[in-house]
């Protein structure tokens, strides 16, 4: 628990406050990898009727839906960066998954949360809204989560805020608009081989520690002081109807490129462009990572959800300041190699 309570300490100082875990006087040890294959986001036979999600059919429609949009393959002006951060920090940990086991306490594997305080097997979008975050901007109260990682027996959890980027997935990046409330999804899946994980269309550069990057599954060793990293992508257009579907996945779409040409384009399936999550992770994991793990198995199995509990106001200009607006910039909507256009929030990442 020594890592714990030093990660503990870390939060506190940064202004996050304590880490947790679920269940006094729990044990903090890793589930084996053959568990944590068949529990997490395999989806239980019947979804039970609760929350979002009242008969049980999966399918969480958005009201209203959007309709109308024809996805954009108008060319932009030039612009290499269009994009923000969302700066969030680990809350805590637990075996609950409220998008693919929602009401259901210990029903997944365990994981890490970011993001809200809040986040547990019984959270839907009313309860997340406006809640208390650990994200830099107060306005996100959005919950961030992935399986929890290991080296041995010891849970090892990032320390600070996490880069979480929310960029522009399509070539025209005037067409992104925000979120909408209560969408949620998940990201890759804990049963995929190492091959599906290379190939997965969120792809990016795998993990990586010191010189070595492009890997499916764990680095053999890392470097003393190097820190274990990965990043990756989520979809990002909509289909404009639903909040969720069965699967957490069908509702979302990766860009496709336009036939003839080479811009990044939603499919008409899909026309509404979101901001693309990137989740950038950094775990303070180095040296001999022979028995380093994920609660849902091999570094392969990585995967990640993001419900969406945005403030819409505080959302809106950050993405049409930095995305639509084609800067690059921090938490709180500045591009420090352009100061001259401001930014979206004040210094305390509140709207002005």
């Amino acid at each position: 628990m020594g890592l714990l309570l030093g990660t503990a300490l870390a939060a506190s100082a940064l202004g996050v406050g304590t880490i947790t875990t679920a269940g006094a006087g729990q044990a903090d040890t890793a589930p084996s990898v053959s568990a944590g294959l068949h529990r997490g986001h395999v989806a239980p036979a019947a979804a039970p009727a609760f929350g979002d999600d009242p008969d049980g059919d999966g399918y969480i429609p958005a009201v209203p839906p959007v309709t109308g949009v024809t996805p954009s393959d108008a060319e932009p002006p030039t612009a290499y960066f269009h994009e923000f951060q969302a700066n969030c920090s680990v809350t805590h940990t637990a075996p609950d998954d409220p998008i693919v086991y929602p009401g259901q306490r210990g029903a997944s594997h365990d994981h890490t949360f970011m993001g809200n305080r809040s986040t547990n097997a019984t959270s839907v979008t009313a309860s997340l809204y406006g809640g208390a975050t650990a994200c830099l901007a107060p306005g996100d109260s959005s919950a961030y989560w992935m399986p929890s990682l290991y080296k041995g027996d010891k849970k090892i959890l990032p320390i600070g805020p996490q880069v979480i980027y929310y960029k522009s997935g399509v070539t025209d990046y005037r067409s992104v608009r925000p979120f909408p409330k209560g969408l949620r999804y998940v990201v890759g899946s804990p049963t995929q081989s190492a091959a599906e994980f290379r190939a997965h269309k969120g792809w990016v550069d795998g993990w990586e520690c010191g010189n070595t990057s492009g890997l499916p599954d764990f680095p053999q060793n890392c470097p003393a002081g190097t820190q274990l990293n990965l990043r990756m992508q989520a979809p990002s257009c909509w289909d404009g109807r639903n909040l969720d579907t069965p699967d957490h996945k069908a509702h979302m779409s990766y860009p496709v490129v336009k036939p003839g040409g080479n811009m990044d384009v939603c499919p008409p399936s899909h026309p509404v462009a979101l901001p693309m999550i990137e989740f950038k992770m950094a775990f303070p994991a180095d040296g001999d990572m022979s028995q380093v793990r994920l609660a849902s198995g091999r570094g392969y199995s990585f995967h990640y959800d993001f419900f969406n509990a945005w403030h819409e106001p505080t959302l809106a200009a950050l993405v049409n300041h930095c995305v639509v607006g084609g800067l690059q910039c921090n938490a709180r909507g500045y591009d420090e190699t352009k100061p001259h256009r401001g930014a979206a929030l004040t210094a305390d990442y509140r709207l002005p």
